[in-house]
């Protein structure tokens, strides 16, 4: 199975959104407590990913287009310090560490590992990357998934699926988007989040800290799971062409560069309405 390897433009944490330009710099709004909003002087990036967590302590990270990381925000169990990664192609962010996926297959973490989440490193031929609070997947060539850290509430049983093109992991959830199309959920449900089955013409999916986000082909976009804020109120959206999911928030990329927000804006995490020039998939 051959997977294209996705390039996020888009990031959301706990409080903040991040968006990647197509000049390869980075802008910033929301919460900027820790610094995770510092990202001003970043150049070269082609790939953007935020902390997302059920609480604070966030953290923003930048893959670098000659395979270098970059970082900021939160740093108490060393998430930001990844200057020392190279050959890296694609990033994630979870609470307290940051996941990197190097050419080869292989995986590095760094950050919090309270939880086994960041034993990563036996992990071979894998193809992307996921991380939720405690919890990290990794997507094989072959569609499998492997999981490593909590599984309290069954987050990690996902060695049944086959045909994973795409996974997502939240709070303590993870989602997995299949070659037909359909999305399968695993973990915690009590706020719906796991509630996918009934969805086709998938494209791409999110996962924030209670809810799931799907972007279907059409370009429409479909939500479950807690919408206390409003974040899963996206049925109105259109020409939708990336998507990210925060703690309480989503973000939606639309083909003209400009963005949508729903949820929760308590910090300023969705006053993204400025913003221009932010790079489309597949450019």
């Amino acid at each position: 199975m051959i997977i294209r390897q996705a390039w996020p433009s888009l990031a959301a944490g706990y409080r903040h959104s991040a968006g990647l330009k197509a000049d390869g710099t980075v802008i910033a709004a929301g919460d900027n407590k820790y610094g995770q909003c510092n990202v001003g002087g970043w150049r070269d990036i082609v790939a953007v990913a935020a902390g997302n967590a059920h609480t604070g302590n966030a953290h923003t990270v930048g893959l670098r287009a000659d395979g270098t990381v970059t970082a900021a925000g939160w740093n108490k169990h060393g998430e930001c310090e990844v200057s020392g990664w190279g050959g890296i192609i694609a990033v994630a962010a979870g609470w307290r560490r940051t996941i990197g996926l190097k050419a080869d297959g292989t995986v590095v973490a760094a950050g919090r590992n309270l939880e086994g989440e960041c034993n990563v490193d036996s992990w071979q031929d894998i193809v992307a990357v996921a991380a939720g609070d405690w919890h990290s997947a990794g997507l094989k060539a072959d569609g499998s998934l492997i999981m490593t850290g909590n599984n309290r509430y069954g987050q990690c049983n996902v060695s049944s699926w086959s045909g994973v093109i795409s996974v997502a992991a939240g709070y303590l959830h993870t989602a997995g988007l299949l070659s037909d199309g359909t999305v399968v959920a695993a973990g915690r449900n009590k706020e719906g989040q796991c509630e996918v089955n009934g969805w086709s013409g998938v494209v791409g999916i999110a996962a924030g800290s209670h809810h799931t986000i799907g972007l279907k082909k059409d370009g429409t976009v479909t939500a479950a799971g807690w919408n206390k804020h409003g974040e899963c109120e996206v049925g109105s959206w259109y020409d939708i062409v990336a998507v990210a999911a925060g703690c309480s928030h989503t973000l939606g990329l639309k083909s003209d560069g400009t963005l949508v927000t729903a949820g929760s804006n308590e910090c300023g995490q969705c006053e993204v309405s400025g913003w221009y020039g932010i790079r489309l998939p597949g450019h």
